[in-house]
This record gives structure tokens, sequence and C-alpha cells, in this order.
């Protein structure tokens, strides 16, 4: 099962329509983004695809648009997000949130999705990976993140040229 991740859009739609056809068109079925969607356009890109995501601490959750985002068919981001496919446990936070450090000591994660930084990474902690895509904005290259459950192996995209980050 492939995962996409992606973070970090601050409001950009059009990136983010770009983010969600590369990753489609590299075989992602479930797309999780990280947080600072910053606006109901991104949602919008991201309506009609299976997705979770999380908010972020440029985002501004409120009873608006929560009617917003469950008008949309998208599910309603509720801490801590853990998600569980292909028998793995893979929690989802955007990386300011005090429970971020803390994953790092559980013992039921396979995988921690994060952003907030705006630099994709990849480490271990034990035998949790942590990764982060990278962004949509503000950053050099905008990259996002390809992530096979069964192999375990991780791809990092550029969104401009759709090609593999060396």
């Amino acid at each position: 099962m492939l995962i996409g991740i992606l973070s970090d859009s601050h409001g950009d739609a059009a990136a983010t329509a770009d983010a969600v056809q590369l990753l489609e068109k590299n075989g992602a079925v479930h797309l999780v983004h990280c947080g600072d969607l910053c606006g109901e356009p991104v949602l919008d890109e991201l309506a009609g695809h299976r997705c979770t995501f999380v908010w972020g601490n440029c985002d501004s959750p409120s009873p608006t648009m929560r009617k917003y985002v469950l008008a949309l068919g998208l599910p309603w981001p509720e801490p801590p997000v853990i998600l569980e496919f292909a028998g793995k446990r893979i929690a989802v936070f955007h990386g300011h949130e005090r429970s971020f450090a803390a994953a790092a000591d559980r013992d039921d994660l396979d995988y921690v999705l994060y952003g907030h930084t705006h630099k994709y990474a990849d480490r271990r902690v034990g035998r949790i990976r942590f990764i982060n895509p990278g962004a949509l904005y503000r950053a050099r290259i905008k990259t996002v993140a390809l992530l096979n459950l069964k192999t375990d192996k991780l791809e990092f995209l550029r969104l401009e040229s759709g090609s593999s980050v060396d």
C-alpha cells in the first residue's frame, strides 16, 4: 500500500493540486497532509480523495471550518491522529504539538509523519521511522513523499519535475 505524504500548503491550492496529482500518478492510494493547510481552497483540493489531515500551528479550526470540512466529506482530525494500514500504525502530527516529542517514546507506532520545518527528513528513533515530506510553500525545493508500507521504501518527489530527490 502506497501512502502519499504532503505538508505545509499555507493556502497554496495550486501547489496542493499538483502534489495530489503527482502522488496519485505515482500510485498513492491514501493521502496524509501534515498540517498548515491554511484555508478552504486547500481543503477543496483534498476533497474527493482518500485523505487524512491534521491542523498545523497556522491553521484556525473553528465550528464553521468543521462544518465545511464535514460537508466536503473529509474526516475532522481529532488528536491524536493514528492510522492503521497494512498492519502498520502511523501517527500524524504537524510537529509543533507537545505530544509530538513524546511520540518517540511510544512502543506502539511504526511511523510518525510530520511537517512544520519545511524540510524533508527521514530518520529512525528506535523502531519508529519519522518522516517529514517537506513543504509546498516557502521551500527552496517543494517536495512530497511516497511511502510503501509493504516494503518500507520511501521516496521524496520534487513537485516541479516529478522526479526523485537525490
